[in-house]
């Protein structure tokens, strides 16, 4: 019989207080890969998220009452201490808006009057949201939700604390992994292949998140195979809270950002990055604001015709 410390005793608390409530549904929804994502709950007042750090496996859990601007944190497994030394990050509660002035353009002053809540978070690594962030590439929100959902189900396992919520595969463990199972999850050859090259890599991803900054990060980060523009900025604002990383190559950002800033329709990246340039410094903010409280443009043309993945 071991006699370590069980995997549903809290190994620490702390207090998360920031300058203004932190809107969790808003500012955390990028970690929730689908409804049923095992890895995480999240609601408007408490948060339970799984997580491989260097230390060990871990679940954080915060809570607040309503109206509250106090998140009371406390956290399980080997890993819990060092999600409790981040949970102000992960919370929001660090993120950096100076600079930021919304009222240069009265779309970004009025998502961010009606989002007033909503930050920029950082987990502090990039292990847990690398491969849901490569199981996104190129497919709609729905296949990549239900690929993410079965290869928890099925190569993760349990996670510590009282929530049965599950870890996700490590990604050492999934860099041995053959393609032939991830294909049985509904992810097909090409982001096979791309997962298990960036797992090969995950030290140096997470060397290059902590010891690099801003666009010389997202750099050093497509470096690596299997990362490209569009993950580097995922990886480098939610791991990092890089405000001003922008989604390069995504089908439908630079056209959000277009119909918002001037009223056009579509858009190039081009033409996304120049609308952008006078938020240099929070680009990735006003995305994110954007996408939460601003307009989707209006869609044309027929819709993107998918190929089953047992076709590929």
């Amino acid at each position: 019989m071991s006699h370590g410390r069980s995997n549903a005793e809290v190994v620490g608390t702390t207090t998360v207080l920031g300058d203004h409530p932190v809107d969790l549904l808003q500012s955390l929804r990028p970690l929730v890969a689908s409804r049923q994502d095992p890895t995480i709950r999240l609601r408007a007042d408490a948060l339970a998220r799984t997580a491989h750090t260097p230390e060990g496996p871990g679940t954080v859990m915060a809570s607040r009452a309503p109206g509250d601007v106090e998140l009371r944190v406390r956290a399980y497994g080997p890993g819990g201490r060092w999600l409790l030394e981040r949970a102000g990050g992960l919370l929001g509660a660090q993120d950096d808006v100076t600079g930021f002035r919304p009222g240069l353009h009265r779309a970004v002053a009025r998502a961010a009057h009606r989002r007033p809540g909503l930050r920029m978070i950082a987990t502090g690594t990039v292990v847990d949201v690398l491969v849901p962030t490569i199981i996104a590439q190129r497919v709609t929100s729905l296949e990549a939700a239900r690929s993410w959902t079965r290869l928890v189900r099925r190569l993760g396992c349990p996670a510590p604390g009282p929530f049965a919520l599950r870890l996700p595969p490590h990604p050492r463990e999934l860099a041995h992994t053959p393609l032939t199972t991830l294909h049985e999850l509904g992810i097909e050859r090409a982001r096979g292949r791309r997962i298990v090259a960036a797992c090969a890599a995950i030290d140096h991803l997470d060397a290059v998140l902590v010891h690099r900054t801003g666009e010389a990060r997202r750099r050093a980060l497509t470096e690596v195979e299997g990362v490209g523009p569009w993950t580097a900025a995922h990886l480098a604002r939610v791991g990092a809270g890089d405000a001003d990383a922008v989604e390069v190559g995504d089908h439908d950002v630079k056209h959000l950002v277009a119909w918002n800033l001037a009223g056009e329709a579509r858009a190039d990246d081009a033409r996304m990055l120049a609308l952008l340039a006078p938020f240099a410094g929070h680009r990735g903010r006003v995305i994110r604001l954007l996408a939460s409280a601003g307009q989707w443009p209006p869609r044309f043309g027929p819709r993107h015709a998918l190929t089953p993945v047992e076709r590929l």
